[in-house]
């Protein structure tokens, strides 16, 4: 028996990140073809079709929000990406943007208020999307939860060494569907949770 004598162990294997330009280049060849992606801090996740009460408590946001924010100084925007830095694009089911569409030659790279629909996502959008919203310092994340019919508001971005990319929401409020809320960045309008569910 030969007795030999191994080398330490390297490093372990680690996930391989992505840029955002790596990102839009593999969409310009067709690899997402018929896929719902985001690059989310250099991953790029796959998210679920949405399905039907997805799609109508989306429309729902958007059709309550649009005269609370006047389109000839605010873009109520449609699961439409949001560059947050060079790893991170998300595509919020709703962002209100400061500024006309017309202002615009790049995708927004911060939001007033940031609304993610949740079914199926639930876990990712608190957790996840919740801390990269915060890092990148939007003052207001709603989730529409569909599960439990109600909308978990998030406020105050803070640094935390202890959660998910450094950063969290300090103030967390759920507000059920007979409630009401109102948008930080348009207080004197007053949106029922009803409306906005399907």
């Amino acid at each position: 028996m030969t007795i030999v004598t191994l080398p330490p162990p390297s490093a372990p294997p680690r996930a391989r990140r992505w840029t955002k330009e790596e990102y839009h280049t593999m969409g310009e060849l067709g690899w997402f073809e018929d896929q719902y992606v985001e690059l989310l801090d250099g991953e790029i996740v796959e998210m679920p079709n949405p399905g039907n009460p997805h799609c109508v408590s989306t429309d729902n946001v958007a059709e309550v929000l649009r005269p609370i924010f006047p389109r000839d100084r605010f873009w109520v925007r449609m699961q439409m990406p949001l560059d947050l830095g060079l790893d991170t694009e998300p595509r919020p089911d709703i962002a209100v943007v400061a500024g006309a569409k017309s202002t615009f030659t790049q995708h927004p790279t911060t939001a007033l208020l940031v609304t993610e629909v949740s079914d199926t996502t639930l876990f990712i959008d608190r957790g996840r999307k919740a801390a990269l919203y915060a890092r990148a310092g939007i003052p207001e994340y709603w989730l529409v939860n569909l599960v439990d019919r109600q909308v978990e508001v998030y406020r105050s971005p803070i640094a935390d060494a202890s959660a998910p990319y450094g950063y969290r929401y300090a103030d967390a409020v759920i507000h059920g569907e007979n409630e009401t809320l109102r948008p930080l960045a348009a207080p004197q309008a007053l949106v029922a949770v009803a409306t906005l569910l399907p």
